[in-house]
C-alpha cells in the first residue's frame, strides 16, 4: 500500500485535472471529426481510447518532469514533498515506470492509422523536453500549450487520416487557452521560482498578469468562433458557447497572484470549461 501512494502520488492520478486537461482537446478533436463524419462507435471507442493515452501520457510526463527538476523541487514549498525529491523513491526506479507507461500508450497509439502513430511519436518528443524550457525561456507554458493540445490534431486524424486548416484553428485556439491558464497556475511558484532562477509567463508578466491571462483567452475565444460561427447563433451551441465564455471570465476575477489558492481554485476551474466546450462542439 505504501508503494501505491507513492506511485499515486508520483503520476498524480490523485489530481485529474492533470490528465483531463490533456484529455479535453482530444475530446474536442474527435467532436470536430465527429460533426464532419458521425460513426458514433467510432467516436466512443476513439474517445476511450484517448482518455486511457492520456491518463498515461500524463502519468510518465510527471515522473519524467519530477526526475528533471527533483533539484529544484525541494527548494519549492509546493513540490518539496514529491516523492523524488524528498527520497521516497530512486530516480532508477521512478525511470522504470516512465518506460511502463510509455508502453502501454504505445500499444493504444498502435490502434490508430500510420498518420496518426506519427503524430504520437511527435507528441512523446515534446512531453520530454516540456521540463527543460523554463529553464531557458520565460515562455515555458507556450510550450506546454503546444505540447498538451497536440491531441487535438492526433484525434481528427485518427478518423480523417489527414490534418486540415479548421482543425489547426482549434489548435491554435487551444494554445492560447493553456497558455492563459498554466500562467495562472505558476502565479502559485512565483516568489520560489524567482528565488532559485526559474523562468515563466506568470513572472515576465507579473505587472499585468490579469491582463496577459484575459488577452489569451480572448484570442482563444475569437478562434472558437472563428471556427464555429455558422452555426452559434442557434440553440444548445450558443448557450454552451456562452457558459464556456463565462468560466473564463470568472477565472480572470477570482484569480490573485499574491493568493496561491484563489490561482489554484481558478486553475481547477479549466476542468469545466474543457467540459464546456466539448459539449458545444459536439451539439455544433
Amino acid at each position: 500500500m505504501q508503494q501505491l501512494r507513492i506511485f499515486i502520488n508520483l503520476t498524480r492520478l490523485n489530481k485529474p485535472i492533470g490528465f483531463m486537461l490533456l484529455f479535453w482537446p482530444c475530446s474536442w478533436g474527435l467532436a470536430y471529426a465527429y460533426s464532419v463524419n458521425d460513426n458514433i462507435n467510432i467516436f466512443i471507442y476513439y474517445l476511450i481510447l484517448f482518455f486511457l493515452g492520456s491518463v498515461l501520457m500524463r502519468s510518465a510526463g510527471c515522473i519524467f518532469n519530477d526526475i528533471v527538476d527533483k533539484d529544484f523541487d525541494k527548494k519549492v514549498q509546493r513540490t518539496k514533498k514529491r516523492p523524488i525529491a524528498s527520497g521516497k523513491i530512486s530516480v532508477m526506479k521512478s525511470f522504470a515506470y516512465v518506460l511502463i507507461l510509455c508502453i502501454l500508450a504505445f500499444l493504444i497509439l498502435i490502434q490508430f492509422n500510420l498518420l496518426t502513430i506519427m503524430l504520437g511519436f511527435g507528441s512523446m518528443f515534446l512531453a520530454f523536453s516540456y521540463p527543460f524550457m523554463k529553464r531557458i525561456t520565460y515562455w515555458p507554458q507556450l510550450f506546454l500549450g503546444i505540447t498538451f493540445n497536440w491531441g487535438i490534431i492526433m484525434s481528427w486524424a485518427a478518423v480523417e487520416n489527414s490534418i486540415s486548416s479548421e482543425i489547426i484553428i482549434l489548435y491554435l485556439s487551444a494554445i492560447f487557452w493553456t497558455l492563459g491558464y498554466d500562467t495562472i497556475y505558476g502565479a502559485q511558484d512565483m516568489s520560489d521560482d524567482e528565488i532559485i532562477g526559474l523562468k515563466s509567463t506568470s513572472i515576465k508578466f507579473k505587472k499585468n498578469i490579469k491582463f496577459f491571462v484575459g488577452l489569451n483567452y480572448l484570442i482563444s475565444y475569437s478562434l472558437i468562433i472563428l471556427l464555429l460561427y455558422h452555426k452559434l447563433y442557434f440553440g444548445l451551441p450558443a448557450v454552451f458557447i456562452s457558459l464556456y465564455l463565462i468560466t473564463l471570465v470568472y477565472q480572470i476575477k477570482i484569480f490573485k497572484k499574491e493568493k496561491p489558492l484563489s490561482c489554484l481554485k481558478a486553475f481547477k476551474l479549466n476542468n469545466l470549461t474543457g467540459l464546456l466546450l466539448f459539449i458545444t462542439i459536439l451539439s455544433y
